[in-house]
């Protein structure tokens, strides 16, 4: 199929955040051995883009650098050894995703499933991935038990929200807005808590009636860690996967013997490259609810390529809820 030998292209000029983003025009990559060339229809926006751009996220590239890290589209050419035909629609992982063209490796791309919109398909990679890997791969939630996701009203944190329902899980989510923790409750959460209203480890223990949740979704950091941390039962578990804040938390020794929690980090390419096994069995189950109709995503907001600085600020400004994807 025909290829042109240009594209457009997301360009980041310096680490000052959105003001710095640009669109350019850019040669066409080919692909090496094991890799495949997408035309992209969708590129996923994730608040590491945002953090990218401030240089606030841990091993994030240096600039100038093209953006993006997450695709839906199809296999327009192909390396050496590359395991996707020609035409295959596809949805996972790239280099430099927010172009009209990306390189992937094959083994970081799965199939979309038929009837998927490429919108739908580059909201699961890491959205639905990772909210399985916190829910059962290291959170280990089981039916009945109590868990609180951070962010409910986000990409993470609605992928999070249906699982943990499927699974039986009571819900405690937190959010920015009224009209965010409404949006959640259509959707099945059982407790809301406004964090910029109401205390958060006050409203978790009348929640609770005191006992404390026994799941945190964390990826906020800093003192909200803390906070995770005093509403966690004795012997409950806290998953950290994110830290929006950008604060860093430390971890008090003798604090963990006498408030004793479980705390453990995720994330989806560690688990991939350090722990295979585990991942084959994360996406055995995953697989399944797959197949189940669980984990189908909802359409997400699509920005414009020339509008992706205005995304990204929305990211920072806490004013979306849901995924956010790029369209060119």
């Amino acid at each position: 199929m025909s290829v042109p030998t240009t594209m457009r292209a997301v360009h980041v000029a310096s680490l000052t955040g959105p003001e710095a983003v640009t669109i350019v025009e850019r040669e066409v990559p080919q692909p090496g051995p094991g890799e495949v060339l997408v035309k992209v229809g969708a590129g996923g926006l994730n608040y590491a883009d945002l953090m990218q751009t401030l240089g606030l996220y841990v091993g994030g590239p240096k600039a100038p650098y093209f953006a993006g890290f997450e695709l839906a589209g199809e296999v327009v050419a192909a390396g050496e050894g590359a395991s996707w035909p020609l035409g295959a629609r596809v949805m996972g992982f790239g280099q430099e995703c927010f172009a009209e063209y990306a390189l992937a490796h094959s083994a970081a791309l799965f199939p979309t499933p038929e009837g998927w919109t490429d919108g739908q398909a580059v909201s699961f990679p890491v959205q639905w991935l990772t909210a399985h890997g916190c829910l059962r791969t290291v959170g280990r939630l089981k039916a009945g038990e109590t868990v609180l996701i951070h962010a409910v009203a986000g990409g993470v944190g609605l992928a999070a929200l249906r699982l943990a329902k499927h699974f039986g899980a009571i819900t405690i989510g937190t959010a920015s807005t009224a009209g965010k923790l409404a949006m959640a409750a259509e959707r099945g959460l059982d407790h809301g808590i406004n964090y910029t209203e109401q205390s958060l480890v006050d409203e978790v223990k009348r929640i609770t009636n005191g006992k404390g949740v026994d799941l945190v979704l964390e990826m906020v950091g800093g003192q909200t860690l803390h906070q995770s941390w005093d509403v966690t039962r004795r012997y409950g578990r806290i998953v950290v996967y994110g830290a929006a804040s950008g604060e860093s938390a430390k971890i008090d020794n003798v604090k963990l013997i006498f408030s004793p929690v479980e705390f453990i980090g995720y994330h989806i390419t560690q688990l991939i490259v350090g722990r295979p096994e585990l991942f084959a069995e994360e996406m055995a189950e995953v697989t399944e609810l797959l197949q189940a109709g669980v984990m189908t995503p909802e359409s997400p907001t699509s920005w414009s390529v020339e509008s992706v600085a205005d995304a990204l600020r929305a990211l920072g400004d806490r004013t979306t809820t849901g995924k956010q994807v790029v369209t060119f």
